[in-house]
């Protein structure tokens, strides 16, 4: 059985998400943000980080949620979440599955880091307010290319599990601006799905 590894509010969520959305069966580990976890050596063996999400599948250990993602869809996915290669769609899905790492998630972790995890003495607001500028300027295409659309390639897909997580957190630290209404139909959209529901909500 796949063991997935995780912490609250972190991006360990697109996995369960996923692995709900195919019904697959998995056993979890639920880790906290706390060093005698994260940083132990026993989880350094896993992520030589000391991060989440990590994932176990026999012998296979396995980190980076878009990694983990693809690996799933690959070996457990049965061809779900993913359109074919010669699908008009492929081109859309892969773009937009990796513009949530490379654009969307920077200044998110940015925001987090400044509101959340340095003390507010070490806090910057000039580095803040600039992440923020940086977050609304990546989701504005975002925001574009689901007009008229439901999914970001067409079906719903594993892009929107990693974009739409991305999306949805932007939204909580209040990065979408209310002009992005396309966007903003597409967090509800995604919110609504069980499989979700279950993945975010799980403490």
């Amino acid at each position: 059985m796949l063991k997935l590894y995780f912490a609250p509010n972190s991006r360990a969520g697109r996995i369960v998400w996923l692995l709900e959305e195919l019904g697959l069966p998995y056993e979890l580990n639920k880790m906290s943000f706390r060093a005698d976890e994260l940083k132990s050596e026993e989880h350094r063996s896993r992520h030589p980080l000391g991060r989440v999400p990590v994932l176990e599948d026999g012998d296979v250990m396995l980190y980076e949620s878009g990694a983990i993602i693809e690996y799933i869809l690959e070996r457990h996915g049965h061809g779900g979440l993913k359109p074919a290669v010669s699908d008009p769609a492929f081109p859309a899905y892969l773009q937009w599955f990796h513009y949530c790492e490379g654009m969307v998630m920077p200044p998110i972790n940015t925001i987090v880091v400044q509101t959340v995890l340095l003390k507010p003495e070490r806090r910057d607001e000039k580095v803040l307010n600039q992440a923020r500028k940086l977050l609304s300027k990546a989701l504005a295409p975002v925001d574009e290319a689901l007009n008229g659309k439901d999914y970001l390639a067409g079906s719903f897909s594993a892009a929107d599990i990693m974009l739409g997580h991305a999306c949805f957190m932007a939204n909580r630290v209040g990065c979408v601006d209310d002009g992005m209404s396309n966007l903003q139909s597409y967090i509800s959209r995604i919110a609504e799905r069980p499989a979700f529901e279950t993945a975010i909500n799980m403490q």
